[in-house]
């Protein structure tokens, strides 16, 4: 027998968990009549936004990008551009080093995804309510989709992913394995997607490679949805924490937080990119982290796209930032600024724009038919 799920911290009949391993719990009776309405709105929503990434209606992979002469992502999003490495590799080297950043950066958004579509589909056997158990399978259908659409665009520029680097993949797996309902809900709905609407918005803002602003617009419609999710569970369930409770949940995304800050784009991560450049990654390392100062974390994460600022305040306006722990994010983030945003998240007007582009494919023929039938 497996270990029973902690459900300690869940403060909503709407979030209630059984262990994986307690079937029975799943066909009691009245567990069938007792649905939440909480997750009908972004359930119905499903139909408006769906696209196929095998499809070229939707998403056309085959479109070409030179990558020898083009960077997918500008060079000063990669660290290694601002310091004297730099220096020492050729014009064609900078677009190559620049395009394997690019390769990894995306290989690790793969794995993210496939850790959010394992996520989902572990919510599934444990959540009781029939509503949250719905939009979790919804969830994990579309994170399907989103494994599918990146692998096809890394097989389309560099043929195959590269591995995920120990600190993310080391997360995904605590979050996917965690027997704790709020693990998985802050950890994935808040803390990876908060991280990924950062970048997509990112891409989609500043990418050189058409079909890669448009893949990630596709994704946003989805995530947009997602993070709601994780919005309704913090609405629901931190209001009504313990100061224990409160504390512990503070206490771990922190950790997480700073964790991912300080080595998710660490050379020792992507090391594997380095040897065809004749780089050492311990030198990479020590240059980087010379340049990599404090002051340039700030001015980054000033940027209303940086995957930080976006999941800080992701955090905050969940209640997951308390005087406690507020003074480690001020170190990089105005704090007060944050707190007298709307909560409309980055991306969000992204997401919105693409929902209304996939409404336009998807009820085409329906509404010429309509218009023919009249």
């Amino acid at each position: 027998m497996t270990a029973r799920v902690s459900t300690d911290i869940t403060k909503d009949s709407a979030y209630n968990a059984v262990a994986p391993d307690d079937f029975p719990a799943m066909m009691e009776v009245d567990r069938y009549g007792a649905r939440s309405t909480a997750f009908d709105k972004i359930i119905s929503a499903t139909h408006d936004h769906f696209w196929d990434p095998l499809d070229t209606k939707y998403i056309d992979f085959t479109q070409p990008f030179d990558m020898k002469t083009t960077t997918v992502i500008p060079m000063d999003f990669v660290l290694e551009m601002q310091t004297p490495i730099a220096d020492r590799l050729s014009g064609e080297e900078k677009i190559a080093l620049a395009n394997e950043s690019a390769r990894w950066m995306l290989s690790s958004i793969l794995h993210g995804e496939a850790g959010a579509l394992a996520l989902s589909a572990s919510l599934c056997h444990i959540l009781k309510d029939p509503g949250a158990q719905e939009y979790a399978a919804n969830q994990a259908r579309e994170e399907a989709r989103h494994v599918t659409g990146f692998a096809k665009y890394i097989e389309a520029r560099w043929q195959k992913p590269l591995p995920v680097g120990p600190t993310l993949g080391n997360l995904l797996t605590d979050i996917v394995n965690a027997p704790e309902v709020y693990k998985k809900v802050v950890g994935m709905q808040m803390l990876v997607e908060g991280l990924a609407m950062g970048a997509f918005a990112s891409l989609y803002t500043y990418s050189n490679d058409p079909v890669l602003r448009h893949l990630c617009q596709l994704v946003m419609t989805d995530e947009a949805f997602h993070h709601k999710f994780g919005k309704i569970w913090a609405d629901r369930t931190v209001p009504h924490l313990t100061q224990q409770e409160r504390n512990t949940i503070e206490d771990w995304a922190a950790e997480c937080f700073q964790t991912l800050l300080f080595n998710l784009a660490n050379p020792e991560q992507k090391k594997v990119i380095y040897a065809q450049f004749n780089l050492d990654w311990e030198e990479v390392l020590h240059e980087v982290l010379k340049s990599r100062t404090d002051d340039k974390r700030r001015k980054a994460m000033s940027n209303q796209n940086n995957i930080f600022r976006v999941l800080t305040k992701t955090l905050l306006k969940a209640g997951i930032i308390t005087d406690r722990t507020k003074g480690f994010y001020a170190t990089y983030v105005d704090m007060d600024e944050l707190r007298k945003e709307g909560d409309e998240m980055v991306g969000d007007s992204i997401a919105e724009d693409g929902i209304e582009y996939l409404k336009r494919v998807n009820f085409a023929g329906r509404d010429k038919a309509a218009s023919a039938a009249e």
